[in-house]
């Protein structure tokens, strides 16, 4: 074999690996071929040639169909890779020099979060980080759910972790499970989907309406049985705008905050 038909089947074989993957992320975003190119100005039958390998897109072509289609950072790699590019975006620890700023900021939020739970988690819900308030509300779960890495969901709904102690266990759970059946839909991150079957293999509670009209119907309240008396939660997610590294694309800071006055005094705060 030759070295121009090494170099025909090389290009023949990236066109066929990403052709599938571009067609899946289009399905799962629900578009068609001929919206998807309306869209990035790529002609329907170009694009059709893309899916099928019949055709190798170019780098440029490549995020620009991810970048259209919201595919998440890591995926846009794997896509640069199965056509046969470098990837676009760097995965680095936290603890990589480069990354020390977004580090601090993080542990600022956690700190300045205070006398109220918050942790910072990854896309696969291992725990990060986590302040002082949050950890003291994991007292009593099994010391196996708490080696390392700590997935927070299995944390969360293991019948040795935390549920036990979560008063509206069936409303909680449910919220747990679409939330991350939505977050699968979103990054097809096959790890969530193993992630969602353990979740939902756990004993699931009898269904009933606990969380009481004072947390009213805009969220669904963590309610606590603890030592201290029934503490009850809200909870709200903030990730880093625009980044550019995997490591920080994929890591969210969920904050807990006092649904009612009771838990705000308990806890100490306002």
């Amino acid at each position: 074999m030759g070295p121009d038909t090494e170099v025909m089947v090389r290009s023949m074989h990236t066109a066929r690996a990403i052709g599938p993957l571009l067609r899946g992320w289009r399905e799962r975003r629900r578009q068609t071929q001929l919206g998807l190119s309306l869209d990035t100005g790529i002609s329907s039958r170009h694009l059709s040639f893309l899916e099928t390998g019949r055709a190798r897109p170019s780098r440029e072509m490549v995020l620009r169909l991810a970048e259209r289609l919201d595919v998440p950072l890591r995926a846009q790699n794997e896509l640069l890779l199965a056509a046969g590019f470098a990837p676009e975006y760097n995965e680095r620890g936290l603890d990589d020099a480069a990354l020390a700023q977004a580090r601090r900021a993080i542990e600022l939020v956690l700190q300045g979060h205070l006398p109220f739970p918050a942790l910072a988690v990854d896309q696969r819900w291992t725990l990060i980080m986590a302040n002082a308030a949050s950890t003291a509300l994991m007292s009593g779960v099994a010391p196996a759910l708490l080696a390392s890495p700590v997935n927070v969901l299995r944390l969360s709904l293991h019948p040795d972790g935390v549920a036990p102690r979560i008063v509206n266990l069936a409303q909680w759970r449910s919220h747990v499970l679409s939330r991350l059946q939505h977050q699968l839909d979103v990054t097809a991150d096959p790890m969530l989907g193993d992630l969602l079957a353990e979740l939902a293999a756990y004993p699931a509670p009898p269904s009933r309406d606990v969380s009481g009209a004072d947390h009213g119907d805009f969220v669904v309240p963590l309610i606590l049985r603890t030592d201290g008396g029934q503490l009850s939660f809200f909870s709200t997610t903030t990730v880093f705008g625009t980044p550019r590294d995997v490591t920080l694309a994929e890591l969210a800071i969920e904050a807990f905050y006092p649904a009612d006055r009771a838990t705000a005094a308990a806890l100490g705060g306002p």
